[in-house]
């Protein structure tokens, strides 16, 4: 069988578009740095979360009404998505699920995605709460537009031909210096231009033990 193209093109982001990212995650240090200095620990996420909801009103970036994301569309594991038709993307409120106890990792895994698969980046709008008054980033993907889900055949393929293996009977793929998680058809497109489109994966540095924080943290494992 033969796979589809990857989507790697050429959308890639001008250079200050997605600044309010790199400052969101300054923002989010300079909380775990001070945390750390006072308390000795860097288990501070419901720490981060709240400062950058005040981080967030004070720089203008705090979105009081998600009606003007678009239309509601769907619950996810850890998003709330919203399709703007208009603009042509989509709009997920992520509320941290997956960080764990640090927001580290939340912006370690979207500048990832953004390097691995540029044509679904994701741009940070700001901040907001979602309809369960949890605080979530606002993160805007391109609409994709897509014909079905991939396969597994196709993501596996797909990711092999990115340098991916298939690791613990496929529950996550790596090529050593990144672990790919939730790669499965309802997280990854077949686009109508035969490219693959990984629009919902969980990227993130190598670590020996993530799987095992990533099975605490996602519903596809819970009993």
């Amino acid at each position: 069988m033969s796979h589809d193209k990857i989507s790697s093109g050429n959308n890639s982001q001008e250079k200050g578009v997605n600044r309010l990212l790199e400052e969101a995650a300054a923002e989010s240090r300079r909380i775990s740095h001070a945390i750390q200095a006072i308390a000795g620990t860097t288990s501070c996420k419901g720490v981060q979360i709240h400062g950058l909801k005040q981080w967030a009103i004070k720089n203008h970036v705090w979105l009081n009404d998600i009606t003007e994301l678009g239309e509601f569309s769907d619950r996810g594991s850890e998003n709330e998505v919203y399709m703007d038709s208009i603009h042509q993307v989509v709009n997920k409120l992520n509320d941290f699920r997956y960080a764990d106890d640090n927001l580290e990792s939340f912006f370690q895994r979207i500048n990832i995605h953004n390097v691995l698969f540029s044509d679904c980046a994701y741009i940070l709008r700001g901040f907001t709460e979602n309809r369960e008054g949890k605080i979530c980033a606002v993160l805007e993907q391109p609409f994709i537009r897509a014909d079905r889900e991939a396969s597994i055949e196709e993501i596996a393929g797909a990711l092999a031909l990115m340098g991916f293996i298939p690791m613990c009977d496929g529950e996550y793929f790596t090529n050593g210096k990144v672990d790919i998680f939730d790669a499965l058809p309802n997280n990854v497109l077949h686009g109508i231009d035969g490219n693959i489109f990984f629009i919902d994966t969980i990227c993130l540095p190598s670590s020996s033990n993530y799987l095992d924080t990533y099975k605490s943290l996602s519903p596809n494992w819970e009993t």
